[in-house]
């Protein structure tokens, strides 16, 4: 009798985990579909009329078939080659800067635990990232524009993006310097008579790699997709103008061409995600595991 109650609760046990299996798996692909579902609709609506739109959003392909005039009068109203080059410029250089400057601070930091400096300047990046931007707004606009005139200026917001930026990406960095970097390499090469410069370059600087790429894509992502700092910034020319500024063309006061608009966004996100496809293996790669041999 106990044989054979316990042969039916083993049969019992595996039916019972396959369940479990099937129901997650289908709860993970409804939220797929619930995240997915707008980037396809916009993907859809792109190619469609502005009466298709109107008539059924929801449908693949529109009364009218495809159309690509929504991306031809987007990419002429927007002025989108210009506006693309600023925002490739701003990002670019920005998030370059915000990696060097972050990795190089993070890793004084991190190695130098003892001075009251290190703990002090640490500190205070942390709570500087619990400050609301909407609390900056009006001194960056009387202070920059009306006292200082640095306005309108592809510089400025470089530096801006940076100044913002570099708390978050020095907290990350030094905590990555501290788990996955041995002191041991950089003992080894001190041995060899390697400087500490030459050591954060070549030893300390590429197995930052994973969490440089996570740097990137989290800070790229902001400053391409960031609307409220550049409109404070680059009020005017309008050469000067992002994509998400330039974007806000298309929304009238009575009426809004809802083809022009997806067409943009559409236009505005894909180097974004070609770049989060190319980096997105990185972020999870584990270049420092054996590195050190306990």
């Amino acid at each position: 009798m106990t044989s054979a109650h316990t042969i039916s609760v083993r049969d019992k046990a595996p039916l019972s985990a396959r369940i479990g299996k099937i129901l997650l798996f289908i709860l993970l692909v409804i939220l797929l579909l619930a995240f997915i579902l707008p980037f396809i609709l916009v993907i859809f609506n792109a190619f469609k009329s502005m009466n298709d739109i109107t008539a059924n959003p929801m449908a693949a392909v529109g009364a009218h078939g495809f159309t690509l005039k929504n991306f031809v009068g987007a990419m002429a109203k927007m002025k989108f080659w210009t506006v693309l080059g600023n925002s490739v410029i701003i990002t670019t250089c920005a998030t370059i800067l915000t990696i060097l400057f972050s990795a190089m601070a993070a890793f004084v930091i991190a190695r130098n635990p003892q001075w009251k400096a290190s703990m002090i300047l640490l500190t205070a990046m942390v709570a500087s990232m619990v400050i609301p931007f909407q609390v900056l707004m009006v001194p960056i606009v009387s202070v920059y524009g009306g006292l200082f005139g640095i306005l309108n200026s592809r510089i400025t917001l470089i530096l801006m993006h940076v100044g913002f930026s570099v708390s978050m990406a020095t907290f990350m960095f030094h905590g990555s310097i501290r788990s996955n970097i041995p002191v041991e390499l950089e003992e080894a090469a001190d041995i060899d008579g390697c400087s500490r410069w030459k050591t954060f370059w070549t030893i300390v600087f590429p197995l930052l790699k994973p969490m440089i790429a996570t740097v990137t894509v989290i800070d790229a992502m902001a400053f391409w997709n960031d609307y409220l700092l550049p409109s404070l910034i680059l009020q005017k020319p309008s050469s000067l103008w992002t994509i998400p500024i330039a974007t806000q063309q298309f929304y009238g006061t009575y009426s809004t061409d809802l083809g022009l608009v997806l067409a943009a966004l559409l236009l505005a996100m894909l180097p974004i995600l070609v770049l989060y496809l190319f980096l997105q293996r990185f972020i999870v790669e584990g270049v420092t595991s054996g590195a050190v041999k306990g």
